[in-house]
């Protein structure tokens, strides 16, 4: 399990620019961000928040594999032999 904080859901800073974020950075911080929302133990304004940061987070990672930052060359995940064994 992974002991990386990626933000508190609060206040303005509470998590770090998304353009600041390598693609690997952005997909595990998504990853993170569905399963605290799928918990579903937070208020609505937290849950908004983490809401927003995902769909910043998938809007990183549509880009990069359009510029090919992703790994496998801009390749789709399911062609990406590392990203399933995750899975």
């Amino acid at each position: 399990m992974s002991t990386t904080v990626f933000g508190q859901g609060t206040g303005d800073n509470a998590f770090d620019p998304v353009e600041s974020l390598n693609y690997e950075q952005a997909r595990d911080e998504l990853i993170e961000v569905v399963r605290i929302l799928e918990l579903g133990q937070m208020g609505l304004d937290e849950s908004l928040k983490y809401w927003e940061r995902g769909e910043a987070l998938a809007k990183t990672l549509r880009g990069a594999f359009g510029r090919g930052g992703a790994p496998g060359g801009g390749c789709h995940p399911r062609h990406d032999k590392d990203y399933r064994k995750r899975r």
